[in-house]
This record gives structure tokens, C-alpha cells and sequence, in this order.
């Protein structure tokens, strides 16, 4: 199949929608821009609230009759783009195909070569979140702002989080010798600033290590302003090779606290040094903000952040530390102590405050704003070499209602797409019906056997009607879902029983779905027969979630307070019950008058979880199963969006070596 790297098949198509953007772009921005100078955010309350001296006001005092004259000049222009923009929309693509070329030993190609189908098997981590880059006026619906600076921002931390290595970390201790599963809480390797891996002070000792390069892919302008990543590996070094961590423990396998206080030394500012113009309100650099630009690591607690001097000592002198990771060695403890499995779960779970190491597919949500989507590409082409951004249809193609939106959908592999199919749902109505919401249908290849037969996967992006007293449509999305996707298995395939030229690893569907596992109100979807098909790692039931299941959305609310401003502040937050009731979005009440704190404390639950990870155990290569080996709920993006971003790590392995 041939993947579409431009919205029109020729030149003179995409002269003309140039055209008619650059007349319709004015009054775009104009109205967005007043419009939005009247919705405030609760940081802008607080800011006015705390400064007598706020600008902010003044501003949109003085500027408000400038935009309204300009808006208005300018709609005569906007009309006749308009005229021309609309009939275009039928001649468009329904998304943008982008290859980042030259990624060297993490390309593509080379990944294929890395699992030929046989061995112990082969693991790929998926991960999926709602961005709500919305133009700015409805993006502050939600309570978050300014879109383009929020785009680049979380594409450089989903891009520092992925980046880093993938760790094993060992307890010794006399009631606990098992290995915790491959850490989504990858460790920092320590190293000086000349690149050379040093000892581990303490009580860690390196079993296993591997090197490290400045560049992992990253562009040089970024290298320059952020410093070399502490995720990048070497050459040779396969990305799916660990560092092993041994921590020797006290009894109960509790590693020792760090004895020296000097040793732990002062904290300093990580990355560069100054703040970007047009920061949301957590992008300003804090000592260890996982979040800030120039951070390659993504969390102070959760990561082992190890002082190491010049010369490998720990003199506690700040001169003679690595000044790239000044953290005290017994975050190690947190980091392991954090990791949750259930006596009878069979893979391990958490809240991490970063995105998985090595993360191999992203699959995002109402990334709307075309700008934003271009800044957001930018920024994880730096890890991942395939992108589908701009998904959708605009104008009167294929829907029922005339979409002003595309469908903001976003999808990035580290493995080459073999084909691509969208759907438009045809029943969106109201606010929804003014975007293209469908269904996105990947098909990637991710191995080869030895008999060059493909290995490939099928993965499944979507968000699904919003309107919280629409079950019906969503159900009818969802059956949508199921025939559109069979389908595409249909057509896409290249395989008989008899002779099979493609080998089905995974079958995988991701995305929000806007409905939840606990409301009454959602009883229809709940039981819908999707999840008869497909398994959702976090549900043992139809309203039945399992215990350490949270809700993905957030109290738009509370999203600046600063308890939950930081990734470290929020993870730490939803680890307690207390911490979900007051920052999780639970299930509207039907007693009147309720409000939201009051509800929340006779609610049972923790929280509404409607973006989901959903993997099918049929339809793979017959000696082949796929079991889920972690699964995380992330909290990277604190500050930044209104939902969170969850991940899960598939293992695809043969069945009957297994037994």
C-alpha cells in the first residue's frame, strides 16, 4: 500500500489549499484569540487573584477592540477562502504520512532484524493519551492553555521519557530474591560529563551495564540546548538490552538509606538554563523537575539519580559532582517500592511518573490544532521514525454534518506501517459532529522469520462520542469498530492457512472511549461485545474494575494546584485514596444540588478510566500468545493536558515453549 506523505495528490491541489488558508488563517487566529482572552484558566484566576499588578486584565482591555477591528476587516478575505477551501476537502488525503530517514541503528529496518519469531519471545509497549490540543479558545474549556507551547513541550517529554534504557532491578534480601519485572522506572545510568559509565556509590552494584552516545537520534539544535540524552545507547546496543541494577537489602528487602547526608550533597538546576517565552504554567525549570526541557530524565524520585565525582568518589563537594545527576542513591527505594503486583495478577502495575523506556507505539487523541500537530511531530521524530498526524476528513466528505475539525487523532511507531485505513463515524452529533472522530487501522511489521515471513501487528486508534448521555452512539461506534477493523484484517492480509506470508503478532486497540467501568450510566458499553473480543488489563468485569485500577481523568478543576503541578507531585498523590478522590474526575451524581467535593465522598472507586488498552488473545499466529507484562498509568504529563496517559508492555511469545 502507498502511504500518503502529502494532503493532495498533486501540486497545484495544495497551491490552491495554501491559498485559501492564508486567507482563511487571520480571521482564524483573531477570533480565536479574543474569544480566548474571555475564558481564564484557574492559574490565570490565581495569578490576577495574587498580583494587583496582573497585566493580563490591561491587556485584554487594550487589545480586545484591536482584534474585533482586525476580526472584522478580515472576514471578507475569510469568506473567499472559504469558498475556496470547502470544495477542496474533497480531493484531500485522510492524513499525513512522515518517515524521519537516517535514524542509524535505531531505524526501522534495523528493529525487523532484532526477532525472527522464535526464542523466548519478543515484547512491545504501546501507550495512548488525550492531549486536548484544541485551538487555544476551546482548549481552555477544559481548563489548559496556550497549545502550541503545550505541544512541543509534551513531545519533548514523551520523547526524553521513551528515550531512556530499559533496567532489571534485583532485590537481595533474605524473603525476597525475585526479579522485578522490566521497570517502566528505568534508572539513570551514572556517568561523568566525558560520556565514561562510573561506579555506583552505596548499595547499588552494576551486574550488567550498557554505553552510552550523545546523539540517540536526537536533532543537533536540541543536542546543543538540552545536553546529551542519558537514554541514548551506543552503537551495537540493542534497545531492548537492560541495565541490571543488584540492590542489596535489608531484611524484608528494603535497601539501606544513604548514610552520609553530605553524600546526598545540594540539588542543581538540570538542563538549560532559561525558560521558554510562552510557558504553561509547570514549564518553568524547577531543581529536578522531571518535566522541564531540558531534563532527559523524567522523574527525581522515581529515577536513581546518583552523585558521582570526577573521579568516582563521593566527596560531597558540589566542584567534584557530575552536575547532570546530583540526586542521593536511595531514590532507588522509592523507585522499587513503587512497583505494584497483586498476589493473584500476573504482571506488575503502577503510576509512573514517566512514559515507558523504549516505548514502541503512541497512540494519541485531539491533537485538533494542525500547528500544534507539526510542532508535535517535530519533537518525536526524534525518537520515532513513523508518523500519522493530521488524520481525518474536513467539509461534507464522507460524514453526515460538515466537520470544521479533523479527527485528532495521532499515531507514532518505532516499526515500519505496511497499511493505513480511516474511518469517519457517521453519527457524531452536536459539538462532536463538528470534528471527524473515527477510527484509525494500522498495520506494522515488527520481525521477520527466518523463512521471510512477515511478523506483523495490528494496531487500532480511537475516541469515540463525548457526550455523557449518548450511549447508544457509542455502542454503535464500537460495533463500527469491530466491523471496520475485520475488514481491514480481510484486506490487508496476505495469508492463507495453507501457506502463511505473515505471521499475526498482536492485535491491539487503543484510544478514549468516553465511557467508564463504574457509572450506571455506562452500563450499555460496559457490557458491549467488544470485550468478548478483546481484553482490557484493568477489568474484571462489566462494572467491576480491579483494585489498582485509577481513573484517567483528571479534575480540570484542581489541574494547578500545587500538589499535582509536577509529574513526582501527581504520582505521589494518586498512590493515595485520599490523593483520587480530590484529583480524579469520579462519575457525575444524579442527586441534585450535589457538588463535586461532597460526591466524591460517597463515591466508591477510583476514578472514571476512560482511555484504554485493550489486546486480543484470538486472531494471533496459532503458536503464538500474548500476555500483558506491565501496565502503567503516567503521570509525565501533569500540567499539560486533562487526561492520563497509560502504557502497557505485551509480551508475544510461542505458546508451546511457554508450557
Amino acid at each position: 500500500m502507498v502511504l500518503y506523505t502529502a494532503p493532495f495528490p498533486n501540486s497545484c491541489l495544495s497551491a490552491l489549499h495554501a491559498v485559501s488558508w492564508a486567507l482563511l488563517f487571520p480571521c482564524y487566529w483573531l477570533a480565536d484569540r479574543l474569544v480566548a482572552s474571555f475564558i481564564p484558566t484557574t492559574y490565570e484566576k490565581r495569578q490576577r487573584a495574587d498580583d494587583p499588578c496582573y497585566l493580563q486584565l490591561l491587556c485584554t482591555v487594550l487589545f480586545t477592540p484591536i482584534y474585533l477591528a482586525l476580526l472584522v476587516a478580515s472576514l471578507p478575505f475569510a469568506f473567499v477562502g472559504f469558498l475556496l477551501w470547502s470544495p477542496l476537502q474533497s480531493a484531500r488525503r485522510p492524513y499525513i504520512y512522515s518517515r524521519l530517514e537516517d535514524q542509524g541503528s535505531a531505524s526501522g529496518a534495523a528493529l525487523l532484524s532484532e526477532w525472527k519469531g522464535t526464542g523466548p519471545g519478543k515484547s512491545f509497549c504501546f501507550a495512548t493519551a488525550n492531549l486536548c490540543l484544541l485551538p487555544d479558545s476551546l482548549a481552555r474549556l477544559n481548563n489548559v492553555f496556550n497549545t502550541q507551547a503545550r505541544a512541543r513541550e509534551i513531545g519533548q517529554r514523551i520523547r526524553n521519557g521513551a528515550s531512556r534504557p530499559q533496567i532489571k532491578i534485583y532485590i537481595d534480601s533474605p524473603t525476597n530474591t525475585s526479579i522485578s519485572a522490566a521497570s517502566f522506572s528505568s534508572l539513570v545510568s551514572p556517568q561523568g560529563s566525558d560520556g565514561v559509565a562510573r561506579a555506583v556509590p552505596g548499595s547499588i552494584k552494576r551486574t550488567a551495564s550498557v554505553e552510552y552516545k550523545g546523539d540517540g537520534g536526537r536533532h543537533p539544535s536540541e543536542e546543543a540546548a538540552n545536553g546529551p540524552a542519558s537514554g541514548d545507547l551506543a552503537e551495537g546496543v540493542g534497545l531492548e538490552d537492560a541495565c541490571i541494577v543488584r540492590i542489596g537489602g535489608e531484611e524484608g528487602g528494603r535497601p539501606p538509606e544513604a548514610d552520609d547526608p553530605a553524600a546526598a550533597g545540594g540539588q542543581t538546576r538540570n538542563g538549560a538554563g532559561g525558560s521558554p517565552q510562552g510557558q504553561t504554567p509547570n514549564h518553568s525549570q524547577r531543581d529536578g523537575d522531571s518535566g522541564s526541557l531540558g531534563s532527559p530524565s523524567a522523574s527525581r524520585e522515581s529515577l536513581v539519580k546518583t552523585r558521582a565525582a570526577a573521579d568516582g568518589g563521593g566527596s560531597g563537594e558540589p566542584g567534584a559532582t557530575n552536575s547532570k545527576f546530583p540526586y542521593k542513591a536511595s531514590g532507588v527505594k522509592k523507585a522499587a517500592a513503587r512497583r505494584r503486583r497483586h498476589p493473584d495478577e500476573a504482571f506488575d502495575h503502577e503510576v509512573s511518573a514517566f512514559f515507558p523506556a523504549n516505548l514502541d507505539f503512541l497512540c494519541l487523541q485531539e491533537v485538533f490544532d494542525k500547528r500544534a500537530a507539526a510542532k508535535l511531530k517535530d519533537q518525536l521524530h526524534g525518537y520515532f521514525e513513523y508518523i500519522l498526524y493530521d488524520v481525518g476528513v474536513y467539509g461534507c466528505q464522507g460524514c453526515c454534518s460538515f466537520k470544521f475539525l479533523n479527527s485528532g487523532l495521532f499515531f507514532a511507531s518505532r516499526y515500519p506501517i505496511m497499511d493505513v485505513a480511516y474511518h469517519c463515524y457517521p453519527n457524531g452529533r452536536r459539538s462532536d459532529g463538528l470534528a471527524s472522530k473515527g477510527a484509525l487501522f494500522l498495520k506494522v511489521q515488527v520481525g521477520s522469520t527466518p523463512q521471510d515471513q512477515r511478523i506483523v501487528g495490528y494496531i487500532s486508534c480511537t475516541h469515540l462520542h463525548a457526550l455523557p448521555e449518548d450511549s447508544a452512539i457509542r455502542c454503535e461506534q464500537l460495533d463500527l469498530l469491530q466491523d471496520w477493523l475485520a475488514d481491514f484484517r480481510k484486506s490487508t492480509s496476505s495469508s492463507s492457512t495453507a501457506n502463511p506470508e505473515e505471521l499475526v503478532a498482536f492485535d491491539v486497540i487503543c484510544g478514549d472511549l468516553n465511557f467508564d467501568n463504574c457509572s450506571s450510566d455506562d452500563k450499555l458499553e460496559q457490557q458491549h461485545s467488544l470485550f468478548t473480543h478483546y481484553k482490557d488489563p484493568c477489568r474484571l468485569g462489566p462494572g467491576e474494575e480491579k483494585s489498582w485500577a485509577i481513573g484517567t481523568l483528571l479534575d480540570t478543576d484542581n489541574l494547578y494546584d500545587e500538589e499535582v503541578c509536577t509529574p513526582d507531585n501527581l504520582q505521589k498523590v494518586l498512590e493515595s485514596e485520599e490523593g483520587r478522590r480530590e484529583y480524579l474526575a469520579f462519575p457525575t451524581s444524579k442527586s441534585p444540588g450535589a457538588g463535586q467535593k461532597g460526591r466524591k465522598d460517597l463515591l466508591k472507586g477510583n476514578g472514571r478510566r476512560i482511555d484504554y488498552i485493550l489486546y486480543a488473545e484470538e486472531g494471533l499466529w496459532p503458536d503464538w500468545k500474548a500476555e500483558v507484562e506491565e501496565f502503567s498509568f503516567i503521570t509525565q504529563l501533569s500540567g499539560l493536558t486533562d487526561h492520563l496517559p497509560v502504557a502497557m508492555r505485551l509480551m508475544v511469545s510461542a505458546g508451546e515453549e511457554e508450557a
